[in-house]
């Protein structure tokens, strides 16, 4: 099976450029950070700190269970742009640690997939199709989309490019 680490690594690039527009969007609007790092789309879902976190978690989770890799674990203490950007780093540093060999049989192999009901389970390339991306790409659509709803300036190319 191909390597998911480019597309995993080049959305967590989007994201952390995207925090990078946020947080200049911040002190240009003299906006406190935590105001923004709380904010959320409705009050049942995850804000914006949580949602960079849980796309981090998802990216290693995804490449861990695909490769057969020990994830490292996090604190998810992260409470300020520069410490989710840390975040960030060290989850493309774990992720650029896994070689393309390491997915040779993921194909094949059959995976738990969280969140689905028990005893549910799937070859690799269908669990990376319809958990491990869906999942990864949804707190990155989410986090982009609590900094739309709250003015910072971010088109379809910040989601889709880093810029």
């Amino acid at each position: 099976m191909e390597s998911p680490i480019p597309d995993l690594i080049h959305g967590l690039r989007c994201l952390s450029s995207n925090l990078t527009k946020a947080e200049a969007h911040c002190e240009s609007h003299k906006i406190t950070p935590e105001a923004l790092l709380k904010a959320r789309l409705f009050p049942d879902m995850f804000d914006l700190t949580r949602n960079v976190t849980t796309a981090c978690d998802a990216a290693k989770f995804t490449a861990a269970r695909l490769s057969q890799t020990e994830p490292p674990r996090y604190e998810d203490n992260e409470a300020s742009f520069s410490e989710l950007q840390v975040r960030i780093a060290k989850t493309i540093a774990f992720l650029e640690t896994i070689a393309d060999t390491a997915f040779a049989t993921a194909e094949t192999r059959e995976l738990a997939v969280p969140l689905a009901p028990e005893g549910t389970a799937h070859d690799g390339r269908t669990y990376l199709a319809r958990y491990g991306f869906p999942n990864f790409y949804f707190h990155l659509a989410t986090a982009y989309n609590i900094l739309r709803h709250n003015g910072v300036v971010l088109g379809k190319r910040d989601f889709l490019w880093v810029s």
